[in-house]
């Protein structure tokens, strides 16, 4: 059916018709790049390059495993050795709770003996590893038809990669699961796989082991593959029944007594349990409620599903179809554990979004949530622990019934609305910008992906923070007093030393002490966010480049942190500094202090506090049009400055080092990016409305980002630098 308009015949819907008459046609731009093309020696090495960072992250996933103590390991596998050191052959699959594999999946493994004992590390891992690798390359080779040259080099490693760093995938590695078996041979079934026999014994296998996946058997029904359907349904129920028959108790303990599986591995209202079963117990529905509201839920996303991915299918997105399936799998299964998760990963395939500057968002938002654990995506409040606790299942759920994926014939799908550029501004050094292919946007960028990104940087922040001490505050207290003292003996040197005068001086007006520690506490995300959020509304050209600059000082910021440990003057003891924000500090104490349990009390140098206020001082100075509005932007970070040392939570020095990176931060910014396309804005206004009309040129400190109107214009034809 798909892709049959090439050929002149009907093809199969999973295996593209060119992709049958030329095996290799699916790399052909691969195979037969120019050796003497520089751009395609480029894109070979890169090649090579995402090989070798794909081979380094499965070496991390063995060390990872096999580095950790037996009994930590393999835990879901495990369940299988028996009390003799061999697996178990005799009694219940399902003693304990904690297999949660079919019957079938028990009877493939029961025969194994000591000798799968000794491979739980190696071979299992290993095996684990090449099924990882091979379901990225199948993928690869299965995108949209045709790829373009770049796409068709890079895909397998990329997809590889990303397989590697996927909770599933590692929670597969970590518990010694099965989970990724079902996947591969599923998607074995629908792109490798050229007769119909074979395509529904394998999906018949898959949907044994991992009974949701018998969803594909309608999605080939209703995609005119009915062969392949009934043949999927016929392998599912006869190994089943073999299954049944070789081991009826435990066959009826599974399908019965559990309800396929319901209960097994854990509470079903368990965080790990992301289906729409476990999302409603977890909301405190229970009983005939819960269960026909499941059960409507799962009806109707299984129904929205299937018809979403049969359109992909006819219109030659496989990938996506398949992925779109697996998505609604995920839902209406009554367990979907973490380690089966992974069909959300594929559905990054689908385009979304008119605009270029909205492409990425779909694929961003997706791989973060199955790279990255929900606590780092959504901020700790009781408003948002529904999302965060249900983020898998959330984008599983929007993939199958509500993603808008564009059709392969929309004029969106391959030449999306392009951003607006400004033209390239001479710099004061030659080689300036060294990013050049990094242009200068004036639109602002999607919303949704700047909120992500925002938070996602912010718990990265917090999580070096705490691990520049070994993930305690007591492990690093010697090494950051030793440094506190080093600090305070370089002010003593250069006669700046002035922090416990100031602090003492202080504390003793109640009302500036009041002030200070009010200042210290509300300014220091207030003001930074505020500034980027009228950047973002106002000066969208200006946003990207201030936001770029503050995302340089913080890394740099961070390094820092994790390179020199330091104990503020309120942690050092002996000098006597009075804490007016967190109370008294009792130093006998390993962990003293409010906050220890919360965040590194030693990420001191530099400080951010006074960083982020100097690059808020800064980029309102700059884009400012007001005198007076520049002259108060500039007054927060000299507030700051003064909180900061009033309260005993930064040395003198300290506040020298976040000026250090917030500068360096600009002068990357300027460097790797070239000069703010603010003034390049105004020289296109310019040219745009004529000097008259416009009013400005283009050393205005704050030209307008859209042309001006023009009341009458010259017949002299103009070429529009930035193109539309």
């Amino acid at each position: 059916m798909a892709n049959a308009e090439h050929s002149g015949r009907t093809a199969e819907p999973f295996v593209p018709a060119a992709g049958r008459a030329d095996p290799a046609g699916r790399v052909d731009l691969a195979a037969t790049a120019d050796p003497a093309d520089p751009a395609g020696a480029r894109l070979r090495a890169a090649r090579l390059g995402l090989w070798l960072v794909a081979a380094l992250l499965a070496v991390r996933q063995v060390v990872v495993v096999l580095g950790t103590p037996r009994g930590e390991r393999l835990t879901d596998l495990e369940t299988w050795v028996g009390p003799d050191g061999v697996l178990h052959v005799n009694g219940s699959l399902y003693d304990s709770t904690r297999f949660t594999g079919t019957p079938f999946g028990g009877l493939v493994l029961k025969p194994l003996t000591r000798a799968a004992e000794q491979a739980l590390g190696w071979g299992w891992t290993s095996g684990t590893l090449l099924l990882v690798a091979a379901l990225g390359v199948i993928a690869a080779r299965n995108l949209p038809r045709p790829p373009g040259r770049r796409t068709a080099l890079l895909a397998a490693p990329v997809a590889t990669s990303l397989l590697m760093l996927s909770l599933p995938v590692r929670n597969a590695f970590w518990l010694g699961q099965t989970s990724i078996i079902p996947v591969l041979l599923v998607v074995v079934g629908c792109f490798v796989a050229r007769d119909w026999r074979a395509t529904g014994a394998l999906i018949g296998l898959a949907a044994a082991l991992q009974p949701a996946v018998l969803l594909f058997a309608v999605l080939l029904w209703f995609t005119g593959r009915r062969r392949a359907a009934a043949a999927s349904g016929a392998a599912f129920a006869g190994v089943t029944l073999l299954t049944w028959a070789a081991m009826p108790r435990d066959s009826y303990i599974y399908w019965v007594h559990h309800l396929a599986g319901t209960g097994l591995g854990g509470d079903a209202d368990a965080l790990a349990n992301q289906s729409l079963h476990g999302a409603l117990l977890r909301l405190g529905l229970s009983g005939p409620l819960e269960i026909g509201l499941f059960l409507s839920l799962g009806a109707a996303v299984a129904s929205l599903g299937v018809r979403r991915a049969v359109r992909y299918a006819r219109d030659g997105q496989l990938l996506l179809a398949v992925a779109v399936t697996g998505c609604a799998a995920i839902a209406v299964s009554p367990t979907t554990w973490q380690h089966q998760l992974l069909w959300v990963l594929p559905a990054v395939v689908g385009r979304v979004g008119r605009r270029a500057s909205d492409r990425c968002l779909w694929p961003v938002a997706v791989i973060m949530v199955m790279t990255l654990p929900g606590d780092m995506l959504l901020p700790h409040t009781a408003a948002l622990d529904p999302l965060r606790d249900n983020a898998v299942l959330l984008a599983a759920v929007a993939a199958a019934t509500l993603v808008p994926f564009l059709p392969r014939t929309s004029p969106y799908y391959r030449k999306p609305i392009p951003a607006e550029h400004a033209p390239p501004v001479p710099a004061r050094f030659r080689r300036v910008p060294l990013l050049p292919f990094l242009k200068r946007v004036l639109t602002r960028p999607n919303l949704l992906l700047e909120l992500l990104l925002i938070r996602v940087t912010y718990a990265a922040y917090q999580q070096v923070r705490l691990a520049a001490t070994g993930g305690t505050n007591s492990g690093g207290r010697a090494r950051a007093e030793t440094h506190g003292q080093q600090i305070l003996d370089s002010e003593r040197l250069l006669h700046i030393d002035v922090e416990r005068a100031v602090n003492h001086w202080v504390a003793g007006a109640g009302w500036l002490r009041d002030f200070f520690d009010f200042y210290y506490t509300s300014f220091h995300f207030a003001v930074p966010l505020t500034v980027l959020a009228v950047l973002y509304v106002r000066r969208p050209a200006d946003y990207r480049w201030a936001r770029a600059s503050l995302g340089f000082a913080t890394l740099l910021a961070l390094v820092g942190f994790w390179l020199y440990p330091l104990a503020p003057p309120r942690l050092m003891p002996g000098l006597g500094v009075i804490d007016t924000v967190h109370g008294v500090q009792d130093f006998s104490k390993p962990d003293y202090g409010t906050l220890t349990a919360l965040t590194n009390q030693y990420a001191a140098m530099p400080s951010l506090h006074f960083g982020w206020s100097l690059w808020c001082g800064l980029v309102i100075a700059i884009v400012a049009r007001r005198q007076w509005v520049k002259a108060l932007g500039l007054l927060h970070p000299f507030l700051t400055a003064s909180s900061i040392v009033a309260t005993g939570n930064h040395w003198v020095l300290d506040a020298a080092g976040g000026a250090a990176v917030v500068l360096a931060g600009f002068g990357l910014s300027y460097l790797l990016l070239g000069p703010r396309a603010q003034t390049a804005a105004g020289v296109t206004a310019a040219t745009t409305a004529g000097p008259a009309a416009s009013g400005s040129t283009a050393d205005d400190p704050a030209p307008p980002l859209t042309p001006t109107p023009t009341r009458a214009r010259t017949s002299a034809p103009r070429k529009d630098p930035a193109p539309r």
